[in-house]
């Protein structure tokens, strides 16, 4: 298996536990706050701790001004990369949970948890039909896995019958899951951005609209101590893990991403049995191995062709591979020179080559498939 593809798994596995364990981290402090409001509090803690690191980040290269400056993990924002910024807020962090709060006013909580799942299959499809990602049987049969795996772990433990009947609400709860699929496709195309900014742009934008929103609905704002602990939890689960699901992007492409990330909804059932003590039942029994079926037929796949690199300059985040073999200036030389091994950053051309070697829709093979 590609070293590249290693990184891009163990980056979406990183994003999924972390997004997941906020799940049974949130529901304690579900009764402490309104729902808006503490997705307002996890959104600015993310980008209000993002702001801190790139102050210090700032204050370091200031201090260390002439020294070795490629190690960053990813170029600049550009002046064309903010439509996509202002629509990744726009979708992902702001019509997506109003949404999702409007949807759960008017559907049971078990029809709401089932239809998020559909974040994945919609993603999957977007980035097949308007990214034209490759898309095999055995990619397919993984999402389905996969998903079918979140939709089991929806359903309560009990003999209860769940209530999945069709409502107004679960249309709400659909165009979010749509939001945050179109939210995962915006975000592959700046995913050269350094991701931290990325992080921090979304979670103070996203973050003061809920805010306002919370403050026009009358939501009261908890203790400090609550306060701290849902921008903790927002700063881990919601900026961290963005920083791993955008540099899991660079190697993997939208579709696959996603359906690594789509293991959140396992992770937080194990944290939940962990630390709230929920009971085991059948359903996680099933849905360990629907969700293990479905990583294994990602991890495995194989797909390699003759294909063609066109000409290209940027900037992003990258070591000396079978595409980087271009020479540096000596203040972006990275340490230990050319073979280390040391991943940095600066802007760099390629030449138009073509080639054979297995490969997946990475920041380099984005091309098309008949």
């Amino acid at each position: 298996m590609p070293s590249d593809k290693v990184r891009g798994v163990l980056l979406a596995g990183a994003a999924a536990a972390l997004f997941g364990a906020s799940t049974p981290l949130a529901k304690v402090l579900t009764g402490e706050v309104d729902a808006i409001l503490l997705a307002a509090l996890f959104y600015l803690g993310s980008g209000i701790s993002f702001s801190l690191i790139a102050l210090i980040k700032r204050l370091a290269a200031n201090k260390n001004q002439g020294k070795n400056k490629s190690n960053s993990n990813g170029a600049a924002i550009r002046k064309r990369d903010l439509p996509y910024l202002a629509l990744i807020v726009a979708t992902g962090g702001i019509a997506a949970p109003v949404l999702l709060m409007t949807g759960l006013r008017q559907c049971s909580g078990t029809s709401a948890s089932l239809l998020l799942n559909l974040e994945t299959a919609f993603t999957a499809v977007i980035a097949w039909i308007f990214l034209r990602e490759n898309f095999d049987r055995r990619l397919i049969l993984g999402v389905i896995a996969i998903t079918a795996g979140g939709a089991v772990l929806s359903f309560n433990n009990s003999n209860v019958k769940p209530d999945i009947a069709f409502n107004v609400g679960s249309v709400f709860v659909a165009l979010a899951c749509l939001c945050w699929a179109i939210d995962n496709n915006i975000t592959r195309q700046v995913a050269t951005i350094e991701p931290s900014q990325i992080a921090l742009i979304k979670g103070l934008a996203a973050g003061c609209v809920n805010f306002t929103l919370a403050m026009m609905l009358h939501q009261t704002v908890p203790a400090w101590p609550i306060v701290a602990a849902a921008m903790v939890i927002g700063f881990l689960g919601y900026g961290v893990s963005l920083v791993l699901y955008v540099l899991a992007l660079r190697y993997l492409g939208s579709a696959r991403s996603s359906a690594y990330f789509a293991t959140a909804p396992f992770i937080g059932a194990m944290l939940s049995i962990i630390l709230l003590h929920d009971p085991v039942g059948p359903g996680l029994l099933i849905a360990t191995v629907l969700m293990a079926a479905g990583v294994y037929l990602h991890i495995s796949e194989h797909h390699e062709h003759c294909h063609q690199h066109e000409s290209l300059e940027h900037e992003h985040e990258h070591v000396h591979d079978i595409h980087h073999r271009h020479i540096h200036l000596p203040e972006v030389e990275p340490v230990g020179g050319l073979d280390s091994g040391v991943s940095h950053s600066h802007k760099h051309s390629h030449e138009a080559l073509e080639h054979s070697h297995a490969h997946y829709p990475d920041l380099h093979h984005r091309h098309e498939h008949s």
